[in-house]
């Protein structure tokens, strides 16, 4: 399935904040979901399998590093629980990296929120405003309107993946 994603990721600053704000949006709880995601080695993009208790897939994607809000274009195939496909993946290209971490998933009719708790990394909220057919100036607006409802701060935006902030860390600690 192919989608256009408008999308931030933010340092979890004020988490009584964000849980009163989808409380008052009565956004749905779909459950906490232990993932792992296992990035692989590709010329361009970000390739991963994600394997959790709630959701298994496979997933391109594409998207600037920047921080605040910005456009991914995402192709995702579900997976059945325990599948070869890693271990093929892990063959065929390398692994880059693995992030692992416990999500809690929210929806807000097409907006999916992440209160993510990242290994080594730390506490995130993350927002993706999901689109199959809607325009990206739709998406965006829905974007921008979560940004102002949690009131994230400019310099709380995380412009990387979690698979960049890992490999950073990684360079460091090396060093």
């Amino acid at each position: 399935m192919k989608h256009v994603n408008f999308e931030f990721k933010a340092r979890l600053r004020n988490e009584k904040h964000i849980r009163a704000v989808l409380k008052e949006q009565r956004a749905t709880f779909v459950g906490t979901d232990h993932q792992v995601d296992t990035y692989f080695c590709v010329p361009h993009g970000r390739l991963k399998v994600r394997e959790g208790d709630i959701e298994n897939a496979l997933i391109f994607y594409e998207r600037p590093n920047a921080p605040g809000a910005r456009a991914a274009k995402v192709q995702m195939l579900e997976l059945p629980p325990e599948n070869p496909v890693k271990s093929i993946l892990r063959e065929a290209l390398g692994v880059l990296a693995v992030v692992n971490k416990r999500r809690e998933i929210y929806f807000v009719g097409n907006v999916k929120i992440h209160l993510d708790r990242v290994r080594t990394l730390g506490e995130f909220v993350e927002v993706e405003a999901v689109s199959r057919t809607a325009s990206l100036g739709q998406v965006r607006a829905q974007g921008r309107e979560f940004q102002r409802l949690f009131r994230i701060a400019p310099e709380d935006f995380i412009g990387e993946s979690y698979s960049d902030l890992i490999l950073k860390k990684r360079e460091r600690t090396a060093k």
